[in-house]
Parts: structure tokens; C-alpha cells; sequence
């Protein structure tokens, strides 16, 4: 019969489907090796690891228990870390995730289409450029004699050492990584705006919808999906920050701002060698993370109707 002949297509795959399927190979190999794999090194957290141990060695292994989780939860670094990176990542989650959306919004309005385009690429760029290079960048830009100061000057405003003052570290770290990554971050949002049928917005221009309810009724609606998901993922990170952007801005003089989970557990696991110490930490904050993910992914469901699952 055709429907059973349809079922058994469907059960098997054809050589096109092999040949489809194996671009996912490549990708699949890499989280295997770079996501998977290292998971097994998780065991460390709950030993007395030193260099050169056989971690799989569990019958001879030295085991800590929740020493190290202990340890960090109750020394004084536990409140600054935490705390500095809960501000930095909601600071980041405010601006830099509705960054990209406005900015998507506002570009889709523009109708000359070589200037949307140029723009467009443009705020592409900053993402390309080094972490390196861009933390050069701040210093020389918040220097004494840097283009800040200079600007400020103008209007009467003394000049200052900005990153040395801890109070300031946080909206540089903002600023710094909302401009670095908002023109990439749109690119999901502009492929989605590109999908929109022109007629649905031919029809409301008819029904006399003015351009903000085009955007309320029509636009907004057709990102739910996209801006759903990116919330999700990006909450399920709010205890991730940009590592190597803080530790090229740190001074011991904007610590008490600066600090947090990933510049701890580099500070202990790659310069102090506590490897069994800063993978606890790790595992304490991918657990809090996973956490939030779930229960993101579920208000969002029974919000908006989208999630990740």
C-alpha cells in the first residue's frame, strides 16, 4: 500500500540523506572532543588532585568529598565573585541582548538599501577584532591623556584615571562588550526579518497601521521565536563573563569590581595549580547555570509558547 510504503521510506535513510547528514560530522566531532570528553575531568572536583595523577585511577585516588565546594562557599572570595559576576552578567544581559534587537529593529526601517547594507556590515567588524587589541583600545581610549579625557576636557570635567576606579569598571565592561558584540549578535535577528512576507505589511499600510504598529503586530511578533531562545541561553550564561577582556582590564585598584567565577578559577587552577579547587568552582557554577536554563526554558514556555525545548 502507498502509506506503507511511505513509512518504510521514512525508516531508512537514502544516499542524499547520508550525504546531508555528514556536514554534521565535523561540528560533531568537535563537541565531542571539546564538550563531552573533558566532562569526565568533572572528577577532580571531588579529589585531592595534584599534577600528574591518573584521575581514573579511583581505587588509589585520593578523595575530598565536597571539600573544595566548602572551601570556596565559605572563603571570603565566594560574595565578591559572586556578586561581581551577577552584576556584570544582568548588566550585559540588559544591554547587550536587546542591543542587537533594537538595533535589527531600527535598520529594518531604513529604506535605502546601500546604506542599510554598509551599516550593517560595519557593525559586523568590531566582532572580528582581537580581545587584545579591543582592551588596548579602553586603556589607551580611558588613559589620562586618552581620547575620553580630551573629549571631557572640553566641558570643564577634570581628567582621570577610569579604569583604575573599580566604580567605573562596570560600565566600561559593559560598554566595551555590548559595542564588540551587538552588530554580530543581529545577524540571527536580520535573517529573520528578511522571512517576513511584504504583503503582511503591504495589508497593514491598507488597514492604516502606522510604523510602530507594524513593528508591534508584525515584526515583534515574527522574532518571538528567535528573542525566546537567545533569552534562554543567555540566562542560562548570566554566571559566564568575558574572561580574557576582564583580565586585560584588571587592576589591583578595581578588584573589588572586576573579580569574578572565571577570573578565580584562572587565577587558581592555571596560576596557583588548584586544580581540584577551581574545577569545584566550575562545576558549582555550571550547575547554577543549568539550573537557570531549565527554568528560563520553561517560564518561556508557558509565556511566549517557545524555547529551547
Amino acid at each position: 500500500m502507498p502509506g506503507r510504503d511511505l513509512t518504510k521510506r521514512r525508516g531508512r535513510f537514502t544516499k542524499e540523506d547520508w550525504s546531508v547528514y555528514s556536514f554534521l560530522i565535523p561540528g560533531a566531532i568537535l563537541i565531542i572532543l571539546f564538550s563531552y570528553i573533558p566532562m569526565f575531568g568533572l572528577v577532580m572536583a571531588f579529589q585531592n588532585y595534584r599534577a600528574g595523577d591518573n584521575i581514573f585511577d579511583l581505587a588509589n585516588a585520593k578523595w575530598a568529598g565536597l571539600k573544595y565546594f566548602k572551601q570556596y562557599l565559605g572563603s571570603i572570595y565566594f560574595t565578591r565573585t559572586f556578586t561581581n559576576t551577577l552584576r556584570l552578567s544582568v548588566l550585559n544581559l540588559i544591554f547587550g541582548f536587546t542591543m542587537p534587537i533594537v538595533f535589527a529593529l531600527l535598520l529594518n526601517e531604513v529604506r535605502n538599501l546601500r546604506f542599510k547594507k554598509s551599516v550593517q556590515t560595519i557593525s559586523y567588524l568590531p566582532h572580528f577584532i582581537s580581545t587584545v587589541v579591543v582592551a588596548g583600545m579602553v586603556i589607551s581610549f580611558t588613559d589620562m591623556n586618552g581620547l575620553i579625557n580630551n573629549f571631557l576636557s572640553l566641558f570643564g570635567v577634570q581628567a582621570q584615571e577610569w579604569l583604575v576606579k573599580a566604580k567605573y569598571f562596570p560600565t566600561i565592561y559593559t560598554i566595551t562588550n555590548v559595542w564588540k558584540g551587538f552588530g554580530f549578535g543581529s545577524i540571527l535577528y536580520f535573517s529573520s526579518l528578511s522571512s517576513i512576507d511584504p504583503q503582511m505589511y503591504e495589508a497593514a499600510r491598507i488597514d492604516g497601521a502606522n510604523r510602530w504598529q507594524q513593528i508591534r503586530y508584525i515584526t515583534l511578533p515574527s522574532l518571538a521565536f528567535i528573542i525566546a531562545v537567545q533569552l534562554v541561553m543567555k540566562t542560562g550564561q548570566i554566571l559566564q563573563s568575558n574572561r580574557d577582556l576582564i583580565l586585560l582590564l584588571y587592576r589591583s585598584s578595581n578588584a573589588t569590581m572586576s573579580d569574578t567565577i572565571s577570573t578565580y578559577i584562572y587565577r587558581q587552577g592555571i596560576e596557583g595549580g588548584k586544580y581540584s579547587l577551581a574545577t569545584a568552582v566550575g562545576l558549582f557554577s555550571s550547575a547554577i547555570s543549568l539550573v537557570l536554563t531549565f527554568i528560563t526554558n520553561t517560564i518561556s514556555n508557558k509565556i511566549s509558547g517557545y524555547g529551547l525545548w
